[in-house]
């Protein structure tokens, strides 16, 4: 298990804006010592306050997680200025939404690179410094789409299905040398982040996350649950996550049809008004303006989850996943019928 006591030093990617940003303040509650790796300067150094605003020690760092130079570098300081790592979360990423063949090769390229590649390049240098005491947590945040690939994601679906199985690769390698070190995983549900403001979009409205939307704070909580609980290979998130990946194990098919006739107006809305230019794709949206770790959703996103606390508590699991797949198939059903 991991230590929970003000000693903690802890690497947080993609810290500046929403899940990363709420997962590096509630660390910094219980007194942890923080670093902070984002590509955006404006973004980390608000986080990097509210992270001494809740009582932690604060280390922004401007990172690209795409370069494992920058990954390394970035960790020798966190080393060098906070101590010894234990628990490192990996978190950044990019995204450009659309139809795949509306997606340039240049831009399916910069999202894996920074998606699946950054994943790669922090789990590498948290394990450089990890292996040799023998002790330490890798933390990665995933997505119910890392089972369950939707229309106008894409890239980012792929790079999600991608670290999920370099995620278990690693995991079978650290049991074979019966090691300390723990790696696990969060599967997170749709979140109500600034990604769907500044994220590159070839959609002809705004994008916007699949209901039902929570709030980060419900993720982060269970990404410090985790690196507390490490033993434990993943934690599903939100009574959706549960609901897809159990109706993805059990009628793909019927979710492939499903997705197909509802997944291109369910991610997109009305309510705002498009996004347009790049996005963060190539650029860091927040170098001179920083978003918080809220998106524009907070009216819908729900900020508390029973599932979640079902599953801390361990209170019904196998009714739960009944009821949730009998649930999701009669949905299938009826959506997918010709």
């Amino acid at each position: 298990m991991a230590r929970t006591d003000t000693q903690q030093t802890v690497v947080v990617t993609g810290a500046g804006a929403g899940i990363g940003r709420a997962t590096a303040a509630m660390f910094a509650a219980r007194g942890a010592r923080v670093a902070l790796l984002a590509r955006g300067r404006a973004g980390l150094d608000a986080a990097a306050a509210e992270v001494r605003q809740a009582g932690g020690q604060a280390l922004p760092i401007v990172t690209d997680m795409a370069e494992p130079d920058q990954v390394e570098e970035a960790a020798r300081r966190v080393e060098e200025e906070l101590g010894p790592v234990d628990i490192w979360v990996n978190n950044a990423f990019t995204a450009a939404f659309g139809r795949f063949t509306d997606l340039s090769p240049e831009e399916f390229l910069q999202a894996t690179r920074s998606t699946y590649l950054g994943y790669v390049h922090g789990t590498r240098a948290a394990l450089n410094r990890m292996l040799p005491r023998d002790r330490g947590t890798v933390v990665q945040v995933g997505s119910a789409l890392a089972y369950r690939g939707v229309p106008l994601q894409s890239a980012y679906c792929g790079a999600k299905h991608a670290i999920q199985g370099f995620t278990e690769s690693v995991r079978c390698e650290l049991l074979h040398d019966k090691s300390q070190v723990r790696i696990t995983m969060v599967q997170m549900p749709a979140v109500n982040t600034p990604q769907f403001t500044w994220l590159r979009t070839h959609l002809p409205r705004h994008a916007q996350p699949v209901p039902p939307i929570y709030q980060p704070e419900i993720a982060a909580r269970a990404v410090l649950r985790a690196a507390d609980h490490p033993r434990r290979r993943e934690y599903w998130v939100g009574a959706s996550t549960v609901a897809t990946l159990l109706a993805n194990a059990v009628v793909p098919g019927l979710l492939d049809r499903y997705l197909a006739r509802t997944g291109f107006d369910s991610q997109q809305t009305d309510a705002f008004a498009p996004t347009g230019g790049d996005g963060n794709l190539f650029e860091p949206a927040d170098e001179t303006e920083e978003f918080g770790a809220h998106g524009v959703f907070d009216s819908q996103a729900h900020a508390v989850s029973a599932q979640q606390w079902a599953s801390r508590h361990h209170l019904g699991k196998a009714v739960a996943a009944a009821g949730l797949t009998g649930a999701g198939y009669a949905l299938l059903r009826r959506h997918a019928a010709p």
